[in-house]
């Protein structure tokens, strides 16, 4: 698939539909009361029912657009619903912000405690898109159905790929997302390096490039659907909290280091914007692993 002005325009008006509906009639669903606060279930703001309300316009999203970007809507209308909630996550304040708020260990505790299942939340609008492109796929394209096979076919390597992708995206994130998204670090003999609260554009930058990087990399190399790495962004949180936000590391900053400065700026990272910017990163790093095999056939060929 070409990147031709056909195509941009069909990622134009997937990416469009995303923010007008989800960034920009729905953000007074999960818009915080104070501006400065974060989109999160810690300020109490957010509740179930607006979740549900959010799934179902994904789901429709992503059903509406699969038809307005054919004969691509299967590869660009899963897009909508990200930017969408990338849109509002690049609105919202930062982690440094809530922790300046929340001084109290046991309230750090209960902050992180959070981030560790909510983007399992963020996701599951993520995958409610989903659902809406490849129902409106079937319709489109319906499933043949196979006759039963006589012969068992092994799919034990298929496991391991699909179990690589998960949990090799969530650990290969970790490092480069810890990497990319240092604003300042100081040196500390005891924990190591404090890590301050990187900017919006700065985060959304790492996520992108790492979850990218990894989209490519599972194509390539694995061979697997997108679906599998888009799972793995909701472990990312999960595993830098169990990481670098024990008691006693947070014990430790609270008595050495201001509020903005963190073990790891992964968890800088709201669980909104890890899968929001997470899933554009890995459906657009998919794509041009998808492209570059083709390349390296059309080489082959030639040679």
């Amino acid at each position: 698939m070409e990147l031709t002005w056909p195509i941009k325009l069909r990622i134009a008006i997937a990416g469009a539909i995303g923010i007008a509906i989800i960034g920009m009639y729905a953000w007074s669903w999960v818009t915080p009361e104070d501006p400065f606060d974060v989109i999160s279930f810690v300020n109490g703001k957010i509740s179930f029912y607006d979740i549900l309300v959010l799934s179902a316009i994904a789901f429709g999203i992503g059903f509406v657009c699969y038809f307005l970007c054919w004969p691509y809507g299967r590869q660009i209308a899963i897009l909508a619903v990200p930017v969408g909630l990338a849109y509002c996550a690049s609105r919202c304040g930062y982690v440094g912000t809530l922790m300046q708020l929340n001084n109290e260990i046991g309230r750090r505790q209960q902050i992180f405690a959070t981030f560790c299942w909510e983007p399992l939340i963020w996701l599951a609008i993520v995958l409610a898109g989903y659902l809406g492109t490849f129902l409106a796929s079937q319709i489109i394209y319906p499933a043949k159905k196979e006759k039963p096979s006589t012969t068992k076919k092994t799919s034990f390597g298929v496991v391991v790929n699909v179990i690589v992708a998960v949990i090799g995206s969530a650990i290969v994130a970790q490092f480069f997302i810890g990497m990319l998204a240092r604003d300042f670090a100081i040196w500390d003999p005891t924990s190591g390096a404090a890590v301050g609260q990187p900017a919006t554009g700065q985060i959304i930058f790492a996520v992108l490039v790492s979850f990218g990087l990894i989209g490519f990399l599972v194509q390539i190399i694995l061979g697997v659907d997108y679906i599998w790495p888009l799972i793995g962004t909701c472990l990312v949180n999960f595993v830098a909290v169990s990481s670098y936000a024990k008691y006693d590391i947070l014990e430790f900053f609270i008595q050495r280091w201001p509020a903005v400065f963190f073990s790891s700026s992964v968890l800088t990272v709201l669980p909104i914007q890890m899968v929001a910017f997470g899933s554009i990163g890995i459906i657009a790093g998919y794509w041009m692993g998808v492209r570059y095999e083709y390349w390296h056939q059309d080489e082959t060929k030639a040679d």
